[in-house]
């Protein structure tokens, strides 16, 4: 796992199932929805109504959907997880790669640009 450099954490209520180092949404979910808008990235595993700690602004650790490298576009997957912008219309991005990915389930670095 990556070292991270955390300028910026906000607490949010979890709503519903949160696992560590996925993207957040302002509502305190998972990001469920591909491209979707994130407030930041999960530090650790929370249930329903937990109080979650999500990282906002620097560089954060993040799990991975699928490969990518260093210096490419992040956007969040269908589960939270950091993959390549696929520039279909509407994503958002929320990080740049700091690392290079081989596949899913890896954890890299990120610095998290909104």
């Amino acid at each position: 796992m990556s070292q991270k450099i955390v300028l910026l954490a906000l607490t949010a209520t979890a709503a519903g199932a949160v696992s560590a180092h996925r993207f957040v949404g302002y509502d305190g979910a998972q990001v469920d929805t591909a491209g979707a808008k994130a407030l930041g990235v999960s530090v650790s595993d929370a249930v329903d109504g937990d109080d979650l700690a999500v990282d906002v602004i620097g560089t954060t650790v993040v799990e991975t959907g699928g490969a990518f490298s260093a210096g490419d576009d992040l956007v969040a997957d269908a589960s939270g997880r950091a993959i390549v912008n696929p520039e279909v219309g509407g994503e958002v991005v929320q990080a740049h790669a700091l690392d290079d990915a081989g596949g899913a389930g890896e954890f890299i670095e990120v610095l998290l640009v909104r």
